[in-house]
């Protein structure tokens, strides 16, 4: 006797939205339940939180769960709404020429620098009437309202799937996860895959535009203060340049994306790579000392200000700039922004009104502008202590005086900010900007974001000095964005030299490190969201071991184990 489909039964959903429990049945997706009046959505979703898991709108529920939608407008949504852009665009290219391959290699500017390659991965000119082109094809597809659909089948199969429509990155880098089963999406008869949910349909994308930039182009979605139109780039020369010089390096060694390392680690080959890239640290930061030495001998770069977002690794990068110093015949002495933060009671609040540690106008400005000028005129001065313990400054004997060919590096987040150093004769001042501008992708399709990058850091070592919990971490990451989107990268092209501090081995180092520790994260709270988010994220890397990191990396400041003292 033949059997029909199981029945569906009724389960019990309760949404966020509404604040409801809500009847749906068993096997509906999540698009069907947020058109269900009872919800009461006042906006058209673009994805949800299932169980505090960010889930595409075509996810079945079978169980009980706890369920919010969320817009585009979110954070999360705005993820999702910039991969199913790249879809689309890739879907777009394809429909020009199946030959072509587009690259979206990093986040810049207010937007996603991509090129385009032919078969033989040579750049392929990208002019206006290419550009044209391209965007008419993604308009096309956001009027026609396509379906992005989600799909899993055995790894081998998509292996085949992929490499029969010329993504052998990401063929590869399956080759090495070792899943049995493998999710991807299908847009008009193209396949693709996201380390990430995609929007319902192609309906819900139609804000952003292409614009010609540098050797490629720029890819805008919606801007974050009127997402109604597409965001508009900003200048970033110096910033792209940081991005390319390692980008160069990824190609020379032959190591660009996560396929391409996990191949290394399983050959043995990590120890090299390792050395290679702690030397091309070495070597960026010894051409900054000498840049720094050249002024100096010309009567400028008494001071210089080492800039750079939370987990950057700022510490260090001074440290090992202040041996490169002395190997100039320099003697580097050393300061931190942090004792010039006024007493606690006097810190700014930020939005959600806990202290804001990362606004300018938590430092006494007027203090460390009369110590500068002080300093620079010979002048010895007494150098604040700000003891973080009890929230306030505490005065002790700590006198400073720059003699003959004496250079002070100050490090602290604010050092490209003109207010910092208003009242500082400029001519004398070196600015340094530093930030982990992650440039190992994880295919041609998906990037690795700078700012997860450094979220893992600080997890991390938060944890190991200051025995902070991941949740705590997590939970405190958006107020630290929201410091560096207004105190820091604003002024990032203020720099005199920028250091890319990212090393292309530290997520298959730090995974050991970050998984137990994101996997403390409760399932109950919001930040779990984030912690399994990262923990898909670092399942796709294969270990590499910590012993093989030397003392005087910059990835000991967060992983312990530094030969230099912070």
């Amino acid at each position: 006797m033949s059997r029909g489909p199981p029945m569906s039964r009724q389960i019990q959903i309760f949404c966020r939205n509404s604040g409801k429990y809500i009847d749906v049945e068993g096997g509906s997706t999540l698009h069907e339940i947020s058109q269900m009046p009872e919800v009461g959505l006042r906006f058209r979703p673009i994805c949800a939180l299932a169980n505090n898991k960010t889930e595409h709108l075509g996810f079945q529920v079978f169980a009980p769960k706890e369920v919010e939608f969320l817009d585009a407008r979110t954070s999360i949504g705005r993820e999702v709404y910039v991969r199913s852009l790249c879809m689309m665009l890739y879907r777009a290219l394809h429909e020009i020429d199946p030959t072509l391959r587009v690259r979206i290699e990093h986040s810049i500017a207010r937007g996603l620098f991509c090129r385009v390659l032919d078969s033989d991965g040579r750049p392929h000119a990208v002019d206006d009437a290419f550009i044209a082109g391209l965007l008419a094809g993604m308009r096309s597809l956001a009027d026609r309202d396509l379906r992005f659909t989600r799909f899993e089948k055995r790894t081998p199969d998509v292996i085949d799937m992929f490499r029969r429509q010329g993504l052998d990155d990401k063929a590869s880098l399956l080759e090495t996860v070792s899943e049995i089963y493998t999710s991807y999406y299908t847009l008009d008869g193209l396949a693709d895959s996201f380390y990430g949910p995609l929007a319902w349909s192609t309906g819900a994308i139609r804000v952003f535009d292409l614009v010609a930039w540098q050797d490629g182009m720029l890819m805008l979605g919606p801007d974050t203060s009127d997402p109604d139109v597409p965001a508009s780039p900003v200048t970033q020369e110096k910033m792209f340049h940081a991005f390319t010089d390692h980008l160069k390096f990824n190609r020379v060694i032959r190591v660009a994306s996560v396929g391409e390392l996990n191949r290394a680690v399983e050959r043995g080959e990590t120890s090299d790579l390792i050395n290679v890239a702690e030397a091309m640290h070495d070597k960026l930061i010894g051409r900054i000392s000498d840049e720094i030495h050249e002024r100096s001998r010309r009567g400028g770069a008494s001071v210089v200000l080492i800039a750079g977002p939370s987990s950057s690794g700022k510490t260090t990068t001074s440290k090992r700039l202040a041996i490169q110093l002395m190997t100039n015949l320099m003697r580097p002495k050393m300061i931190s922004l942090d004792d010039y933060f006024v007493n606690r009671c006097d810190t700014p609040r930020d939005a959600d009104g806990d202290y804001d540690y990362e606004s300018i106008y938590a430092l006494d400005l007027e203090r460390f502008n009369s110590d500068m000028r002080a300093l620079l005129r010979g002048e010895q001065i007494n150098l604040p202590t700000y003891s973080f313990e009890l929230g306030e400054r505490v005065e002790r004997e700590r006198p400073l005086r720059l003699d003959d060919n004496d250079v002070l590096i100050v490090e602290g987040i604010h050092g490209l900010n003109p207010e910092l150093t208003a009242a500082v004769p400029q001519d004398r001042i070196f600015k340094m900007y530093v930030s982990a501008l992650t440039t190992l992708r994880i295919d041609d399709h998906n990037w690795i974001p700078t700012s997860d990058n450094r979220l893992l850091r600080r997890i991390v070592r938060d944890n190991k000095y200051r025995h902070t919990p991941p949740a705590d971490t997590i939970r405190r990451w958006p107020s630290v964005r929201r410091g560096e989107e207004r105190w820091i990268f604003p002024f990032q092209e203020n720099a005199d030299a920028t250091f890319n501090s990212s090393l292309l081995f530290e997520i298959g180092v730090m995974k050991p490190y970050a998984e137990p520790l994101l996997e403390t994260v409760p399932h109950n709270v919001p930040e779990y969201t984030t912690a399994y988010r990262l923990l898909r994220f670092l399942h796709i890397f294969k270990p590499i071991p910590e012993t093989q990191v030397p003392s005087t990396s910059l990835l000991r400041e967060f992983l312990g184990g530094s030969s230099f003292h912070y």
